[in-house]
């Protein structure tokens, strides 16, 4: 295993080890190789399968009867107790960037129900702002219809204009990636953000789009696997 994914596992493990107990009624399982690992050490603990997990994505949910867990849905369980999900940058301020996997709608829904939201990743995802080590862009769901009039005013209505924004292409499939709401994604690069509240609030305005990916003000820790065999611990300031 490399030090990446050791890392992951690490993370995924202490933060299933502090934050999911017997006494846990409901837990949101979120998505991307990560979370993986959580659900690894979810079924390595039988007193755990007794509770109700909540999916952010197919990938997820796929993880939760694969192993023979407990379904839930967001609709049956609007309360969750706490929510496990990877990031793809996290800054000192706990802010996120996610959506590399396409989620972001249903990972933002089970996190903001959550009572406690908790991050897990390796050390590359740790960062000082935003946009500085995840350059790939603020990853934004769209209506497919509205696509062109977003990229549009991505470019002039918003406080800051990004470097360059694509639309999300498959590698498997001719055409756009399609998640899981029927959507298609922008990956706006800003470069380094200085108020990711700001930016999350104007692009969230703009018609059509659907869901951004920036988490801000929702978590209240972060998991670092270091690549020594350590955890690096980041609490909300």
């Amino acid at each position: 295993m490399s030090s990446i994914e050791q890392g992951k596992k690490l993370a995924a493990y202490r933060a299933v080890d502090e934050y999911i107990t017997p006494q846990t009624k409901v837990v949101g399982i979120g998505s991307g190789s990560t979370v993986v690992y959580v659900v690894e050490r979810i079924l390595q603990k039988p007193e755990l399968k007794h509770l109700i997990y909540i999916p952010t994505s197919f990938q997820s949910k796929l993880l939760i009867l694969e192993g023979g867990l407990t379904l839930g849905s967001i609709e049956q369980y609007p309360v969750i107790d706490v929510t496990i999900d990877g990031a793809d940058e996290v800054d000192e301020q706990l802010n996120c960037i996610k959506g590399g996997g396409a989620c972001q709608f249903q990972e933002k829904i089970v996190a903001e129900a959550a009572k406690k939201f908790v991050i897990v990743a390796d050390f590359r995802k740790k960062s000082t702002k935003l946009g500085t080590e995840w350059v790939k862009g603020v990853p934004i769901e769209v209506v497919p219809v509205a696509y062109p009039a977003v990229m549009k005013a991505l470019k002039h209505t918003l406080s800051i204009q990004p470097i360059q924004s694509t639309l999300r292409m498959a590698v498997m499939k001719a055409g756009p990636v399609v998640t899981d709401n029927g959507n298609f994604v922008i990956d706006a690069h800003f470069g380094t953000i200085e108020h990711p509240l700001r930016l999350l609030q104007e692009i969230k305005l703009l018609t059509g789009v659907y869901e951004v990916g920036l988490f801000c003000g929702l978590a209240e820790k972060a998991y670092f696997g270091q690549e020594d065999g350590s955890v690096d611990i980041w609490t909300q300031k």
